[in-house]
């Protein structure tokens, strides 16, 4: 891996080449490079150390197998991150490959800000077909998968067996659910809590929505559910907030930035099912297990595999071929697959997990996955522009309603009127 410093000298030398090219009248050399003259392409990633470390280790490995390109790798945490892609953008600066995010997809999509993947050559045969739409818009790939992971109901069974609560199967109504939160929280004694408020879950409420073949979005870019919907959903928790069923929102503000689950205050928790790690990491616990989300119909969970992220590209990269290559190579790669293992969520590519030995906390997500296949659907196409917004807003209003600052009804107002005024702001 080349320095900062290399990488701006090579810059600043390969532009001045160009120009004094252009000046003679003749056209730059193809952006293709060599083994002793490789060319160099910026790549870049959000995350913690442990995700520092094993992408160096990936971006070595590629530099190893393709001597004509070097990478020049950079990462920050999320947040940090698309501050930084917004300034770049504005100033017309996108590094030529990234690590992306399905909520943020569309916003630069549909700004011709990303290039479109499925002119390059990329192998995608080894990801599922429903998957695919995840990446695309308007019949364009602007991202590929790197990994998938799928929603589901985290439980510690050593607190279920000293209160006395049976394990759940994950076939089961959303009665029986709220009826086994209310069990949990009533053996708790006030210490251990069933859960958090199920309904402040964005993504909880999609699945919801798919569950009665709804979509969340339309094509066009507005919303696929009307207002009663939504308070027929936030109605579904008005007889658990207040109880032990459901931990307070003053106590998960409390434990921030630790989850009430990760603190084991709760016994439960719905998420993504990628955090196993990170959740025994914070607890403690020896084990913890998964099933999948209540719905009304056992036909129709809901439930699809979402990219825990996916590669994209600059629509203004001048290396397309380098970009492709690294690109396949982080999707496909057998080795890369072994360097992450689940850390990024179970790896989307059949050759990437066949070629990757998964045990222990990876063995119980990847089986998860196994387990719900014949229940998945296709994935969502990415969410409209500016849906970043809208999540927080999602979670920042379910969260007055836990408190009581709203009702069912106010909440639905207040979510509806920002999410309209979004859609307005971005047609």
């Amino acid at each position: 891996m080349i320095s900062r410093r290399n990488f701006l000298t090579t810059v600043a030398l390969g532009t001045a080449s160009a120009a004094a090219l252009a000046a003679c009248g003749q056209s730059a050399p193809a952006q293709t490079g060599s083994a002793e003259n490789p060319v160099t392409i910026n790549y870049t990633w959000w995350g913690n150390d442990d995700r520092a470390e094993r992408t160096r280790k990936a971006i070595a490995l590629f530099e190893s197998k393709n001597p004509d390109i070097k990478v020049n790798g950079n990462f920050t945490d999320f947040a940090g991150y698309w501050q930084k892609r917004a300034t770049e953008a504005a100033g017309g600066g996108l590094p030529d490959v990234m690590q992306w995010d399905l909520s943020y997809l569309r916003d630069y999509g549909q700004r011709n800000q990303l290039m479109d993947l499925g002119a390059l050559k990329i192998d995608t045969s080894g990801l599922e077909k429903s998957l695919l739409p995840s990446g695309q818009i308007r019949g364009k790939t602007y991202g590929i998968p790197t990994s998938t992971n799928a929603f589901a109901v985290y439980y510690d069974p050593a607190k279920l067996k000293s209160l006395g609560v049976a394990e759940p199967d994950g076939n089961w109504t959303y009665d029986e659910y709220k009826t086994w939160l209310k069990e949990v929280g009533a053996k708790g004694n006030g210490t251990l809590f069933g859960s958090t408020d199920f309904t402040g879950i964005w993504w909880q409420f999609n699945i919801w929505l798919r569950q009665k073949n709804i979509e969340a979005f339309t094509e066009d870019g507005k919303l696929g559910f009307n207002k009663d919907d939504l308070k027929t959903w936030w109605n579904m928790a008005s007889d658990l907030r207040g109880t032990p069923a459901i931990v307070s929102e003053e106590r998960v503000t409390q434990l921030a930035p630790k989850s009430p689950f990760g603190s084991n205050v709760t016994v439960a928790e719905n998420t993504w099912d990628n955090f196993m790690a990170g959740y025994l990491a914070d607890s403690g616990a020896k084990e913890l297990k998964v099933v999948p989300v209540p719905s009304d119909d056992p036909d129709n969970l809901g439930l699809f595999l979402k990219p825990s992220m996916l590669m994209v590209a600059s629509a203004k990269t001048k290396f397309k071929d380098a970009s492709a290559r690294f690109i396949d190579f982080m999707i496909n790669d057998p080795e890369v697959g072994q360097i992450f293992k689940t850390s990024r969520g179970v790896p989307a590519s059949k050759k990437q997990r066949d070629g990757t030995t998964f045990e222990g906390t990876d063995k119980v997500v990847v089986d998860y996955e196994k387990s719900i296949e014949k229940y998945l659907k296709d994935a969502p196409e990415p969410p409209i522009v500016g849906f970043g917004t809208l999540e927080a807003s999602f979670k920042r209003i379910g969260s007055d309603l836990n408190y009581g600052k709203l009702t069912v009804d106010s909440a639905a107002d207040a979510w509806f009127k920002e999410a309209e005024d979004l859609i307005k702001q971005n047609a």
